[in-house]
């Protein structure tokens, strides 16, 4: 009798928990914090001639109207991240984490140098440290912790649920991710990869990704956004050709994604959880909308106030771009004064030679050598290739794109994640991805254009 009286009591419970958790507290949570994160992160407007999304046009306005500020902002941010793996003990926990610590040492030396106009003429030159520190830095700097704010809203109240379940048949299939992993590559795409990263770690951390699964996203997914997909075509005179640029850069990115992970390093990686057991993704079989709103409702139940869920987030926001910012000014400038200043990549690109000419790329050496270049940093292949054909200049926009992984921003930002990715790893992969995109994308560039 006492066994049939708790059973009906669970049941009871059951069902009010369920009707509770579509309360209209839940729903205008979900809707209203949801659709503030999806407009500041997806939804593309024009503002002063600018068409961007609006976290975009905040950072710009921020950078525009107290560019002093920001610049002593970057300043002390870089300053408090040389320092920071020396305070927490960080820097001692292996070979890599000392030569990153040594380096974010020397980035932050740097931009103090860069910004008070004082060292040498190599580091003061228009492209080397001022370069870095305007077009590079200060973005990443501003748009990290900002970004991280807004954050919150999109993956805090049931929107990341309920993505999640709707894209499991496709995600899960193809890449090989759960489906809440589609908001990480449409971040990437529509706004950064610090974003997407940002994303990524949250996720990673709270145990929603394995190690396998948060791996695949940020080396598969964290691209550069279309805006600066803009820049290359305008530098590489392709904006006639614009939208082919675009959807064929875009497909090739995600055909190579869908090919690597069925590949060495990552078919190796093991799903293990950053929390221990994790909370995976439950696959979801029929019913799925009923499933996606129920779980979103059930995290706008269990979310934090908005006040500490804000706060969490922009602290990962700060830490991140304390770690990242250093880092890319040391490991980007060494990139650019092996590539402007000596003949490294001259020697290192006959690594792809081979590839290149074999695939008929009108000029083989120099866009063999551009691929090689692009482990550097994304922007100086298409530097090189401006004067060259239509489809080598076509070529060498689209794996600057597709092949995701350069040193001079990404990778210290994958390092600066909680995910253990290992630098032999990062490497095969960038060569994995290079060969790949150069040979899905070369004949699609000789047939379209």
């Amino acid at each position: 009798m006492n066994d049939l009286k708790e059973t009906m009591d669970r049941m009871e419970a059951g069902i009010e928990e369920s009707q509770n958790i579509y309360s209209v507290r839940n729903i205008l949570s979900f809707f209203f914090f949801s659709l503030i994160g999806v407009f500041m992160f997806f939804i593309p407007i024009e503002l002063n001639g600018k068409n961007s999304i609006p976290l975009d046009h905040l950072v710009t306005w921020i950078r525009n109207t107290i560019p002093t500020v920001v610049s002593y902002y970057i300043l002390v941010i870089m300053v408090l991240g040389a320092a920071y793996p020396f305070y927490s003990g960080s820097w001692r926990k292996s070979k890599i984490d000392i030569m990153l610590s040594v380096l974010k040492v020397l980035g932050a030396a740097a931009a103090v140098l860069v910004l008070f106009e004082v060292g040498p003429k190599w580091l003061l030159a228009e492209d080397m440290g001022p370069y870095y520190f305007s077009i590079v830095l200060t973005p990443i700097g501003v748009l990290v912790p900002i970004g991280s704010i807004f954050l919150a809203l999109l993956v805090g109240y049931g929107l990341l649920e309920f993505i999640g379940i709707l894209m499991q048949p496709v995600m899960r299939p193809v890449w090989k991710t759960p489906g809440r992993s589609a908001i990480d590559a449409v971040a990437s795409f529509v706004g950064s990869y610090s974003i997407g990263l940002l994303i990524t770690n949250r996720i990673y951390k709270e145990g929603k990704y394995s190690r396998r699964e948060a791996t695949i996203i940020a080396t598969g997914f964290s691209t550069v956004s279309a805006t600066f997909m803009v820049v290359v075509a305008k530098t590489l005179d392709l904006m006639e050709i614009w939208n082919l640029y675009f959807w064929l850069t875009f497909l090739v990115t995600f055909i190579v994604t869908a090919i690597t992970v069925r590949m060495w390093p990552i078919s190796k990686i093991r799903d293990d959880y950053y929390t221990g057991e994790g909370s995976p993704e439950k696959v979801i079989r029929e019913k799925r909308i009923q499933h996606a709103w129920q779980q979103s409702m059930l995290t706008a139940q269990n979310a934090p106030s908005l006040f500490t869920n804000v706060l969490s987030t922009l602290k990962d926001g700060v830490l991140m771009a304390m770690s990242i910012l250093p880092s890319v000014m040391a490991i980007g400038l060494l990139g650019l004064i092996l590539a402007n200043h000596t003949p490294v990549f001259d020697y290192l690109a006959y690594l792809f030679l081979p590839l290149t000419w074999a695939l008929q790329i009108p000029e083989p050496f120099l866009a063999a050598k551009a691929a090689m270049i692009n482990l550097v940093d994304m922007f100086l292949p298409s530097l090189m290739v401006v004067e060259a054909s239509l489809h080598t200049r076509f070529i060498v926009a689209s794996i600057s794109i597709s092949t995701i992984l350069f040193f001079s921003a990404l990778i210290p930002c994958i390092l600066s994640t909680d995910i253990p990715i290992k630098m032999r790893e990062i490497l095969a992969l960038w060569l994995i991805r290079t060969v790949l995109s150069l040979i899905i994308v070369t004949p699609l560039a000789f047939l379209f254009l």
